[in-house]
């Protein structure tokens, strides 16, 4: 998985700088990376993006 020239944003709702978020990083055709704000240089997960779109759904539900 190839994330160089991901651009890497905090959700909206996320409060403050308390670095306690996921950063998601939805610029790059095919993927959708997923890391921890707190460890930046640390691994990341990778979701295709119709997954990825799913568990958002989901998500916003419950």
């Amino acid at each position: 998985m190839d994330l160089t020239g991901a651009i890497w944003r905090k959700s909206t709702r996320s409060s403050g700088n308390q670095g306690d978020c996921v950063e998601v990083a939805d610029n790059l055709p095919g993927v959708v990376g997923v890391r921890d704000s707190k460890d930046r240089r640390g691994p990341a997960l990778a979701f295709d993006p119709v997954a990825w779109r799913a568990f958002v759904q989901f998500a916003k539900r419950h």
